[in-house]
């Protein structure tokens, strides 16, 4: 199989990422997953693993934790959702991606169980590329795998694992329609990844999801630590290129940590992730205090708060619901200086549109609507403007695109070297303008 033939392959079945008006109880089905894990040997048993779920900051979180764990000189496989260039983004060991080699002869393997043994259900895409994450790091024998969740927690792929140490991230309102119209019930899902024998860390939560949290880890017998009461952090400094803290850990002070993941809500990413790696003592790891402080300063995690440019600005961010916007909006005020801002946005069907150009419209100039080409699940611009058009906050220069290509365009078009162009609502948005940037614009 050659990696063209890999990617026709993997296209070929029912992606969720793409789709919309699914059943997620119905179509989330962990029992399928058991089975094609158990089919290719279950390969996820052979490594140590850590586990990632939440509503915010969860890829940020997960990447600060292999960071770590790689400076401190053990092997760490990462897997990650979506991407937003390449397939080979979601499975990488320390810093090299999967290659196509060996992403196109682990699923030929796969291609060949699936034809065989499971032609009464297919997986789903989501759940093919979990197993050739688990196949990966099994076959290059790595000390650790970090996993990020896709969707929710409790059906999620990835949750057939039984992680060493889990992590549950700022939990806020998304996919409502599929995890629950509460905190609470969103909690929940995102809980299923806690599992007896395991050490649970947690950001700081709103009450209702943390007690949800607090519950789940008292039935299972899961210790917990949660940052804001068992790991404490202050922000020194933040600026465009870095953020700089000090963090105060279960077993340790970090000063001075430094992070080009830009923004205070980094910190916390940052604050859960040192709590991950410090709770492995309790599993007889133990992380040097200079593994840590490195692992944060040679994170890297595209896509958000990522600028691509300079003069003007061009700032790429994946915030997807109302809470993600609302943090965006106060990094964005507080990080950078400039004159205008242009809004570059485009979202799925299933999101919070409305909360989110809430919170962004006031510090506006302009705004650009677009649209990715994931057609099923992308709204039309038309249909974006027209939500603005009932809302409080005005915009007199509003343009719609038919691509992210066009509005790219339109917005460096419009833009003086001092003012800021940010582009956000999707990470599919994000991924297809970085693509594009990089292939043809690349100013700076």
């Amino acid at each position: 199989m050659t990696y063209r033939e890999a990617l026709k392959y993997l296209d070929s079945f029912v992606n969720f990422e793409k789709s919309d008006g699914y059943n997620y109880k119905i179509s989330f089905k962990l029992d399928r997953m058991k089975r094609l894990a158990a089919l290719c040997g279950d390969p996820q048993r052979s490594v140590r693993s850590i586990h990632i779920a939440g509503s915010k900051g969860k890829g940020s979180t997960a990447s600060y934790v292999q960071s770590i764990l790689s400076a401190a000189g053990f092997k760490t496989g990462l897997y990650t959702s979506p991407h937003l260039v390449s397939f080979r983004e979601r499975i990488r060991i320390g810093t090299e991606l999967i290659s196509e080699e060996d992403l196109s002869r682990i699923l030929a393997k796969i291609k060949e169980t699936i034809a065989s043994e499971m032609k009464d259900e297919e997986p789903t895409f989501f759940e093919v590329y979990t197993a050739i994450a688990y196949l990966y790091f099994k076959e290059k024998n790595v000390d650790f795998a970090v996993y990020e969740v896709g969707l929710g927690g409790r059906l999620d792929a990835t949750n057939i694992i039984e992680p060493i140490a889990c992590a549950i991230t700022p939990i806020s309102y998304e996919h409502t329609d599929k995890l629950g119209d509460t905190l609470g019930e969103i909690a929940a899902q995102k809980c299923g990844i806690i599992k007896t024998g395991s050490i649970c860390v947690s950001a700081p939560q709103e009450e209702e999801a943390l007690k949800i949290i607090e519950k789940v880890c008292e039935e299972k017998g899961v210790r917990l630590f949660v940052v804001g009461k068992d790991i404490l952090f202050n922000e020194v400094r933040s600026d465009d290129r870095e953020e700089v803290f000090n963090v105060v850990g279960l077993s340790g002070e970090y000063p001075l940590l430094t992070s080009s993941l830009i923004g205070s809500h980094q910190m916390i990413n940052a604050s859960v992730a040192v709590g991950v790696v410090e709770a492995l003592k309790l599993k007889g790891i133990t992380i040097p205090a200079d593994a840590v402080s490195s692992g944060i300063e040679n994170t890297r995690w595209e896509g958000r708060l990522e600028i691509i440019n300079r003069m003007p600005f061009i700032v790429l961010d994946g915030a997807q619901n109302r809470e993600s916007a609302k943090t965006l909006v106060a990094a964005i005020k507080k990080v950078f200086k400039y004159k205008r801002l242009i809004l570059v946005f485009g979202a799925s069907k299933d999101k919070d549109i409305r909360g989110m150009l809430e919170e962004m419209m006031p510090m506006c100039d302009s705004i650009i609507l677009t649209k990715s080409k994931m057609l099923n699940r992308a709204l039309e611009p038309a249909k974006i403007e027209a939500q603005i058009l009932n809302m409080k906050h005005s915009i007199k220069d509003m343009v719609l695109t038919g691509s992210t290509e066009e509005a790219l365009g339109r917005a460096l078009s419009m833009a003086r070297p001092e003012d800021l162009v940010l582009i956000t609502g999707s990470l599919f948005i994000v991924g297809e303008v970085k693509e594009y940037y990089q292939r043809c614009v690349k100013r700076v």
